[in-house]
């Protein structure tokens, strides 16, 4: 009893841990705790009593055992600190890392005696050592990618690589959440890609898992319930465990992380944060690259079709290049943009049948197309005014500006963007002075500033913008870091939650945010900082918790009148006749539809309309002769043009489809190509480059 005590004392005396040992070296008997032996998978009672080394040596990793066995040869020898940390397979086959310290008693003639010491379980410092190098390695990888299909794949590499798995991957979700296409993924050495497209009821029943948000993790799918039946099918994948991770956008969902392995393996919490993390970071960028490119396309678009007709249209085209740089375009420009392509056709369509109308002599309908088009242009001249409001220079351009006028034009798309949950006042002071600002600076960083409002008010509320002439004197001018004089003020308030002094505080730091991944890139607050400072002016914040928050820009006086807006120019063009068939067409927007209809008779083509899906599809699923399908993608009524296409595929699998869009194209292609016969225009286009397309497209049949 004494001998065994002394053989635990000397064995704590190298540290605290997990488990302690000492090793009876002429005996070959390593006597250990309870805990030292669980972790090596040595039964207790027989390491209490003593077993052989070998016993032990059996739970360490066939890939770290020479290493160790190494470093405790050349401790006997030398008598000096034994040191190592090597990974212990587990009856279950789970890893976790070891740490292990002692020294050998060495005899009066250099003979290893005794060796004790103390074991350490190390593996929550490893995963996080792991989890943080792979973190750093994905952020390094991905930040300046532009290809989603990559970013996703680089994502899948990291995971697998930190989890030691055979393959990770992420796919996009079909609206049925029935399939899932995969791009690409990435696999272990002698492990087959499974990129293209799978069916989720070959594999298991566990969609509705997916559907709800639950991540789902099978550790062996031979004897796991959900996919004990699929089970051949998944090991012909390498995929006898896995973990799948479904990522929701407005709770649906649209797309899955996931980790296989080809044999069965338990999946710690830790690995699956770490999974959710790498998933979030990756859908994160994989968003910001698919904006970016469909701004970028967006831009090109409208440029080609713009350019050619007005100044004024330029300059919007021009407003939207710049607004890829903006933290608000994902949130404003795609449905603006689609609005003022639908005008815009309007208005060329109308005046393009107003010209053929005259020429013929025929005056009947001269006035209802010229009133479409005043219309259409009336409403497609403030919308322009508001696109070119999102334009973002790399330097300033300071105008006399009527800062009321700006807000003023401003305070539709405010009310649009922040919701109808939410009461949007402008409160304009009278005699208000001018300054000297860039104005479409200004006006994004005032709409920034309601949009960050608006998240911070979930439930509703109050927005307020109110503007102020402002005279400061010395003590006041020191308390906004500014020098005495005369300024207008511009402050946004809300009735939302507030902030606590330490966000304040860093509120314009670069990159802080307290909006979660995906949703801010915490620029916001600190380009408006910059623009304050540039233009001479300063920026304040003033907030309690729970008594929302008032943020003020003041910007110095400018002696002088504002600038006056310009005016926008007339549009017009005229088409060329071609035969036709029967034609249908659908799309939400009268003016759009009505003129599309008006060339088709006048080209001599048999025309039907429908304004939404479901009328179009009712139409499609009749025994009507149609040769072409002319449809917006955008549609009310819960299904958009491309469902409409594809349902009326099914009847009619030879249709020759023409989408006209006022998104970009890829909104209709989407992750994958047009199907055979599909073809895409983009709003707003020449009544003559439709009337070419439709001959085109009939001439294929």
């Amino acid at each position: 009893m004494r001998e065994s005590d002394e053989r635990l004392q000397e064995a704590l005396t190298a540290g605290s841990g997990i488990g302690t040992w000492d090793w009876d070296v002429p005996n070959d008997r390593v006597y250990a705790d309870g805990r030292f032996a669980e972790l090596y998978g040595v039964d207790p009672v027989r390491a209490a009593l003593g077993a052989p080394l070998t016993e032990f040596f059996r739970g360490i990793h066939p890939a770290d055992l020479p290493r160790t066995q190494a470093l405790i040869e050349a401790a006997m020898a030398t008598g000096e600190q034994f040191l190592a940390s090597y990974r212990l397979v587990q009856p279950d086959g789970s890893v976790r890392w070891a740490a292990a310290q002692g020294r050998c008693r060495l005899g009066v003639d250099g003979r290893p005696l005794r060796f004790p010491g103390v074991s350490f379980d190390i593996t929550s410092q490893k995963l996080a050592q792991k989890r943080q190098e792979a973190l750093l390695d994905l952020g390094d990888r991905i930040r300046d990618l532009t290809d989603p299909g990559e970013i996703a794949c680089i994502g899948a590499e990291v995971l697998a690589k930190t989890l030691d798995v055979s393959r990770a991957g992420y796919g996009v979700i079909d609206p049925a959440a029935e399939t899932i296409l995969i791009d690409r993924d990435w696999n272990a050495p002698g492990v087959n890609s499974i990129a293209g497209l799978l069916q989720f009821r070959d594999y298991g029943s566990y969609i509705e898992d997916l559907k709800r948000g639950d991540t789902v993790i099978v550790s062996d799918a031979r004897i796991d319930p959900r996919t004990r039946t699929t089970a051949d099918a998944l090991a012909g994948i390498d995929a006898l465990s896995f973990v799948n991770m479904p990522l929701l956008e407005q709770g649906r969902f649209v797309a899955l992380f996931f980790a296989t392995n080809a044999v069965p393996r338990p999946w710690s919490d830790d690995e699956t944060a770490l999974m959710r993390e790498i998933a979030d970071r990756v859908r994160a960028a994989t968003e910001r690259a698919r904006s970016e490119a469909e701004q970028k396309r967006l831009t090109e678009t409208l440029e080609d079709q713009v350019a050619e007709r007005t100044r004024e249209l330029m300059l919007a085209e021009e407003a939207l290049r710049q607004s890829q740089k903006m933290e608000a375009v994902g949130q404003l420009s795609g449905g603006l943009a689609h609005d003022f392509n639908n005008l815009l056709t309007g208005i060329i369509g109308s005046l393009e049948l107003l010209g053929i109308r005259i020429a013929q002599g025929r005056y009947a309908d001269v006035e209802r197309y010229s009133l479409a088009a005043q219309g259409a242009a009336k409403r497609a001249a403030a919308l322009t005014h508001r696109l070119l409001a999102f334009s973002r220079r790399q330097t300033l351009d300071p105008r006399p500006t009527d800062i009321n006028r700006l807000i003023g034009g401003l305070e539709e798309l405010v009310q649009r963007t922040v919701g109808p949950s939410i009461e949007v006042e402008v409160v304009a002071s009278a005699g208000l002075w001018t300054t000297l600002v860039d104005p479409n600076q200004l006006e994004n960083a005032v709409l920034n500033l309601c949009i960050n409002a608006r998240d911070a008010m979930p439930e509703g509320g109050r927005l307020t913008v109110e503007t102020a002439n402002r005279w400061l004197d010395e003590r006041a001018g020191r308390a906004r870091d500014l020098p005495p004089g005369q300024y207008v003020s511009v402050c946004v308030s809300d009735t939302g939650t507030g902030m606590t002094p330490d966000v304040i505080a860093k509120a314009f730091d670069p990159f802080f945010t307290t909006k979660p991944i995906g949703v801010g890139t915490g620029l916001g607050l600190s380009m408006i900082y910059g623009f304050a400072r540039q233009s001479g002016g300063q920026v304040r914040i003033y907030s309690e918790v729970g008594e929302g928050t008032t943020l003020c820009l003041y910007l110095p006086r400018h002696l002088g009148p504002a600038e006056q807006a310009d005016a926008m120019p007339d549009l017009t063009d005229a088409p060329r006749a071609i035969e036709g068939q029967t034609v249908l067409v659908v799309d939400d927007e009268p003016t759009v539809r009505m003129l599309v209809v008006e060339v088709l008779e006048e080209l001599g083509y048999a025309a039907i309309e429908a304004g939404d899906g479901a009328a179009g599809l009712r139409v499609l699923q009749s025994d009507v002769r149609i040769d072409l399908l002319v449809t917006d993608v955008g549609l009310p009524g819960g299904m958009n043009g491309r469902q409409m296409a594809d349902a009326a595929r099914v009847g009619r699998p030879d249709l020759s489809i023409l989408f006209i869009t006022g998104y970009a194209e890829n909104a209709v292609v989407g992750n994958g190509q047009l199907d055979p016969g599909m073809h895409v225009m983009t709003k707003p286009f020449a009544m003559e480059a439709l009337a070419g397309r439709i001959k085109e497209l009939i001439s294929q049949i």
